[in-house]
């Protein structure tokens, strides 16, 4: 991958990074299912209005809907509502990078080189140290939950490497067209018409200022210019190179929930995190090409006959 497409990872981590904290604000007015369908419906209705459709089968396109619009979102939401802190959440939801090398692997035959592969081990080992001292943060259903949401984010991350749009953006943009009426109809029929209607009703208050903000944040920044710039990359690279870059994610995450929140960084957890970062920085530098004695000995050889042929008139 080139520095300019590994710098733009990660800005992607960064952008997604701070959509934790943006989307426990949402939460604490909008329904979780609702405001999935909500998030989605907000980007969708112009982009099929204004964007042609990007020249994919329309199973990947419906793929990539699917696993990172529906399951990853509605799993993700569902934790944080009941008890998931943002960024725990940002951690656990890292799971994805290690599922999409294994899906990718299994689904798309993608080889791991032994460069990725510890790259990989170095940020999970990261991950877990930080899981295992946070642990006392969440109950076991907000953590299967967001295991869940990280499992459908890897589904739709496969998807998108398998749909290699020419347009990441135009992509993204008429992916979200999968989730909004799936998600109210599921919405309608969990959360109610009535919540629904007084989240809607309430959302122009001064009270609920601070949940459309990071409504908005999550529309613009994390689904139009992060998700635009992540899919752009997987048309461009192998999964199993763009994926582990997402666990840049939770140092980012935890960071922002500190200055958001006030949830307290401390020594091990700064430690994990730099573990992290090294991790996917080591796994995504190229390789030295090999340069084998056989290789060197036959070149040699070659030139040699080329220069002992004689001359013809």
């Amino acid at each position: 991958m080139p520095l300019r497409d590994r710098l733009l990872a990660c800005l992607v981590a960064v952008c997604w990074g701070v959509n934790f904290p943006a989307t426990a604000l949402a939460l604490e007015h909008f329904p979780p299912l609702f405001m999935v369908a909500l998030r989605f419906a907000l980007v969708a209705l112009p982009a099929l209005l204004l964007v042609p459709r990007p020249p994919v089968p329309l199973r990947w396109l419906i793929g990539v809907g699917l696993g990172i619009g529906i399951l990853q979102f509605a799993f993700l939401y569902l934790g944080m509502a009941v008890g998931m802190p943002s960024g725990l959440a940002s951690l656990v939801l890292q799971a994805s990078a290690p599922f999409t090398v294994l899906l990718g692997g299994v689904w798309l035959r993608e080889k791991l080189s032994g460069r990725q592969l510890t790259g990989v081990v170095l940020a999970v080992a990261g991950l877990a140290v930080i899981a295992v001292h946070r642990s006392q943060a969440a109950a076991w259903l907000p953590v299967v939950l967001t295991l869940c949401g990280a499992l459908g984010w890897a589904f739709g991350n496969v998807c998108s490497r398998q749909a290699k749009a020419p347009n990441g953006l135009h992509l993204t943009l008429w992916t979200a067209a999968v989730p909004p009426l799936p998600m109210l109809a599921l919405a309608l029929l969990v959360e109610g018409p009535e919540r629904i209607g007084r989240s809607l009703a309430d959302s122009l208050t001064a009270e609920a200022l601070p949940a459309v903000l990071g409504l908005l944040y999550v529309v613009v920044v994390a689904t139009l210019v992060g998700y635009g710039l992540w899919n752009s990359l997987l048309s461009r690279h192998p999964s199993n190179v763009v994926a582990p870059f997402s666990m840049l994610v939770p140092v980012v995450g935890v960071l922002a929930s500190w200055l958001a929140f006030g949830e307290v960084l401390d020594a091990v957890e700064l430690t994990a995190g730099a573990l992290v970062v090294a991790g996917v920085l080591f796994g995504s530098r190229p390789g030295q090409p090999k340069r084998t004695g056989l290789t060197t000995s036959a070149t040699s050889s070659s030139s040699d006959r080329v220069r002992k042929r004689p001359a013809t008139a």
